[in-house]
């Protein structure tokens, strides 16, 4: 059995000789017996490593997923995740939503507490030299891998509680109250914690995972991308001098939570760990991802025209499997097969068939979202002389030229019109094309059409935009075995990139050096280079934008949008920029889906309530029941 399945197949072991202390502090259940026989041979700890590794995050599960946890996506009321909810102001403290601190349940997928995870990494580590059919290499390997869960775990929750806890080892049963109640360390603490131990990690790891039975296993590459993440969040707003939010957060001595200086020097950490993890990638093979394989019959002939390209380029660099782009993939399959995969929700109906088991067709992109996406001439739409942004909601004639992506001779928004090639890789639109069941078929999205909404079902995209990016184009959905699967991606050489721009920017400024890093991702998405594409007079609103910090900073910021979109990133850089304000504090907006007319259908209306509360919702609450567990706690402001 691969490795990526095994690690899984944990979830049906009972494991619970581990995680029977009701507390979320890592204290070692008095089973010393059932320790011994589960690290005796090398086969039953596999079983322990596995364990480690299921506490991932499994963003493709829909109603488990952090990707809905931002303004990207609505859907319709009945079908609500949690983390929409949570996005609607209906977190608490009673029982709160998405809680990596306790775990959740979740419709065909749950999340283990994170803590147990912890824990769990420990047990590894204490144990893993019982073995006696393993080599020491194997044993520090195995070690290595869970020092490194256990403090991405920490990095979790440091992203989403801030300070917390560092549970770097297991306390015994016989721990006295005063070891077990253990307080909230300072935020950089905590980072210099995940940082240490990261590196402790990297010594023992392979350089590059190689050989399918073990892809998904930690080496160092993966290891240096998320240390350059983890830095990059402590160089952030959030966490760097953050004196408007948390002046008055403090400990039991006075100790602030979150130190209240400013220091650039953390953005040179983060920039340098990021050209080191770049680095490493690039030396073991990674590249930006190009489709290489034979265009479909449907695009032969399609296929000498760049923007088709372009488009294959950007929807296949997520879901074609372990291509080389992926630099850590997770590929747990869901609790019910695949049935509860984020591509169910996503996938269209096919308009010539009535079976559509796998095709629910109601996860919907924002308007927001499809307005972030740039200009065929790689600029923000608002920014654009050449793009009629005031006039955007109008609708046009479809032209013959932009047949590719539109239906020739139908009308569209001009809002879908003349953008770049990752817009068309990633939504559909009324009047839109979609590539996908061997076929090319043409979207029509107002009320009683096939991809509309008919009569009153539930099942409708409520913005009338579709999401083509999470989808296979060979996903078909009609039954949920011939939906392809693939692994989701944690870290991509692109994020990577945008990473050390933003990064070497903050630190030091517009440079080359930082042009290029986000020219490597423009030249894959078909746009000129942000060079040119600023200094054009004709049509930049803002010419040499990029020339300063502030300016460059705001297209760092965009590019991030909408290269990693709808893959779990906004929630988490929204909120360490500080702009949460600005994005998630509006209705998410979309078009009038209800009306049938292309006059009706084209008006803006609020399709999906959001709301934040700063400070308060930059950090999720504690429950009263961990409160209660452990006095020495303190609640996060604003709960």
């Amino acid at each position: 059995m691969n490795f990526k399945h095994k690690f899984i197949a944990i979830i049906i072991c009972s494991f619970s000789l581990l995680m029977s202390c009701e507390n979320y502090l890592d204290i070692v259940p008095d089973g010393t017996q059932e320790l011994r026989l589960l690290f005796n041979r090398k086969e039953t700890a596999y079983n322990a490593l596995a364990n480690t590794y299921s506490y991932l995050p499994q963003n493709d599960g829909t109603y488990a997923s952090y990707v809905l946890l931002s303004d990207e996506l609505a859907v319709p009321v009945p079908k609500e995740p949690d983390a929409i909810r949570m996005m609607k102001g209906q977190q608490n403290v009673s029982s709160p939503l998405m809680g990596y601190w306790s775990g959740y349940g979740a419709i065909g997928r749950g999340q283990g507490s994170l803590w147990e995870g912890i824990r769990s990494c420990n047990t590894l580590i204490d144990n893993i030299d019982l073995v006696v059919d393993m080599t020491q290499k194997e044993k520090n390997q195995w070690k290595a891998e869970a020092k490194f869960l256990k403090a991405y775990y920490h990095f979790l929750l440091v992203s989403n509680y801030g300070p917390v806890p560092i549970v770097d080892v297991n306390l015994p049963i016989s721990a006295a109250d005063s070891d077990v109640r253990v307080e909230r360390k300072t935020v950089d603490e905590c980072f210099s914690y995940i940082v240490e131990t990261i590196n402790e990690a990297i010594a023992d790891l392979p350089e590059k995972v190689i050989g399918n039975n073990d892809v998904g296993r930690i080496d160092q590459v993966i290891a240096k991308a998320i240390k350059a993440k983890v830095l990059l969040f402590s160089a952030s707003p959030l966490f760097n001098g953050n004196t408007e939010f948390y002046s008055n957060f403090v400990n039991r001595e006075g100790k602030h939570f979150f130190n209240q200086n400013y220091e650039a020097s953390k953005w040179n950490l983060a920039a340098v760990a990021a050209k080191e993890a770049l680095d490493a990638a690039l030396a073991q093979g990674s590249s930006m991802y190009y489709f290489k394989g034979t265009a479909p019959l449907f695009d032969t002939n399609n296929f000498q025209f760049k923007l088709v390209r372009d488009q294959y380029n950007h929807r296949f660099s997520i879901t074609d499997p372990w291509n080389s782009e992926l630099i850590w993939g997770n590929s747990a399959p869901v609790t019910n097969g695949q049935y509860w995969q984020i591509q169910s929700p996503a996938m269209m109906k096919n308009p010539t068939s009535s079976s559509v088991e796998a095709s629910w067709q109601w996860l919907a992109p924002s308007l927001q979202m499809a307005e972030t996406y740039y200009t065929k001439n790689g600029l923000p739409i608002s920014e654009d002389l050449s793009f009629e942004y005031s006039d955007r909601y109008a609708t046009a004639n479809i032209a013959f030229n932009q047949r590719f992506y539109a239906q020739f001779g139908n009308r569209t928004a001009k809002l879908n019109l003349n953008r770049e090639a990752r817009f068309y890789a990633s939504l559909g639109f009324d009047r839109g094309i979609i590539r996908t069941w061997g076929s090319i078929w043409n979207l029509k999205m107002r009320k009683g059409e096939v991809h509309g909404r008919v009569a009153n079902t539930g099942d409708y995209l409520v913005t009338g935009y579709a999401l083509k990016k999470l989808v296979h184009q060979d996903s078909e959905g009609d039954a949920y075995n011939k939906a392809v699967t693939y692994p989701w991606p944690m870290a991509r050489l692109s994020e990577l990139y945008l990473n050390y721009a933003e990064a070497l920017n903050e630190f030091s400024g517009p440079s080359a050096e930082v042009y290029n890093s986000l020219n490597v991702i423009r030249e894959r998405a078909g746009i000129p280079n942000v060079e040119d594409a600023w200094s054009d007079v004709t049509k930049a609103a803002t010419p040499n934008k990029h020339t300063t910090k502030d300016g460059l900073r705001e297209i760092i910021q965009q590019e991030r949008m909408i290269e990693l979109a709808f893959e779990g990133h906004r929630y988490y850089d929204v909120r360490r920029w500080k702009l949460a304000d600005i994005y998630f504090a509006t209705p998410v907006k979309g078009w009038s889906v209800d009306e049938d007319s292309e006059a009706n259908y084209y008006q803006i209306k609020d399709v999906s309530q959001r709301s934040f509360s700063t400070p308060r919702d930059y950090l999720q609450p504690i429950s009263f029941t961990e409160l209660s567990r452990n006095p020495n706690l303190k609640q996060n402001p604003g709960w």
